[in-house]
């Protein structure tokens, strides 16, 4: 499954009334969340997550208004992606002029990535209308000005430092996976979570940089197994944080369908277990990985995962 255009433009008159369109994928948590070794490990610096984009988006239209009329959002609750569209036509010494409108199929404080979906497709919004460009570096300074985000905004499978913006490495792509989800429930506020986010032992840090090295060796493989072993290791290792009620659980049942792994929103209230369409006895697998998370407290959802 590929993505839809990422960024077009409506034509119109120059000007006043011109249109632009941006959209974003989400992102299922995260298959590998942790910190990295370095010179900022006293400061909680080094912090990194590692992206599992799936097929679910948000799409932003962004239309210039004559100079004073302000900037009116849709959804009004949609503050963020407003402050970001006006601090990026800050940014390109244009007028904060216009109407932003955003929708989208990706459920909010789950750890899917909504924000920041809606912060990058509406970013693509704005530089569409605008015709103009700013470097990745600084669209991710400016994201992380306002929230700490995913990498959605960079194609494939990233490892990114969500709370600097930084690209860190491209890991390639999967073949599309199946995800069988349980929602435990609630919602996560992403800085409130990160405000009070427990920091990472020297030795911590040296595992995670271990597992993402693994990680990465195992997705330029195409190797979904060793991908679903790693990523129950960082869900497992997120239990000490964020403990997840269905965990075990969906383990246990991981085991008992062959599944590839679990995969989890390390700041979010999903988990889910991974399975590979491609298997022989896929149907089965995932008819009965279905019937038992339903099982579970919370409710079930299927997601799949964006793939070569």
């Amino acid at each position: 499954m590929t993505a839809p255009a990422q960024q077009l433009v409506v034509p119109t008159l120059p000007g006043i009334g011109r249109v632009g369109v941006g959209t974003a994928n989400g992102t299922f948590g995260e298959l590998l969340q942790g910190a990295l070794p370095g010179p900022g490990e006293a400061g909680g610096e080094g912090r990194f997550l590692v992206t599992l984009p799936v097929a679910r988006w948000s799409t932003a239209r962004f239309e210039l208004r004559p100079p004073g009329t302000g900037l009116q959002v849709s959804p009004p609750g949609k503050t963020k992606a407003g402050a970001l569209a006006v601090a990026l036509l800050t940014e390109l010494g244009r007028p904060s002029d216009g109407e932003l409108t955003l929708q989208g199929s990706l459920p909010e404080g789950k750890g899917l990535a909504s924000s920041s979906a809606d912060l990058v497709a509406t970013a693509r919004a704005v530089l569409a209308v605008t015709g103009e460009q700013v470097s990745d570096q600084r669209l991710g300074e400016l994201l992380t000005s306002i929230e700490p985000t995913d990498g959605v905004m960079h194609p494939g499978i990233v490892a990114f430092d969500h709370r600097r913006g930084r690209h860190l490495r491209t890991l390639g792509q999967l073949p599309g996976l199946q995800i069988v989800a349980v929602d435990q429930g609630g919602a996560v506020d992403t800085l409130a979570f990160n405000r009070g986010a427990p920091g990472y032992g020297t030795d911590e840090r040296h595992h995670y940089a271990r597992l993402l090295d693994e990680l990465g060796r195992a997705v330029a493989d195409g190797d979904p197994t060793a991908v679903g072993a790693i990523s129950t290791q960082s869900a497992a290792l997120n239990q000490t944080r964020v403990p997840n009620r269905n965990f075990a659980e969906l383990r246990e049942i991981c085991r008992a369908v062959s599944g590839l792994g679990l995969v989890a929103c390390h700041s979010g209230t999903m988990i889910g277990i991974m399975l590979d369409p491609g298997q022989d006895g896929y149907r089965a697998q995932l008819s009965l990985a279905v019937r038992l998370a339903r099982e579970l407290p919370g409710q079930t959802h299927l997601y799949r995962t964006l793939g070569h």
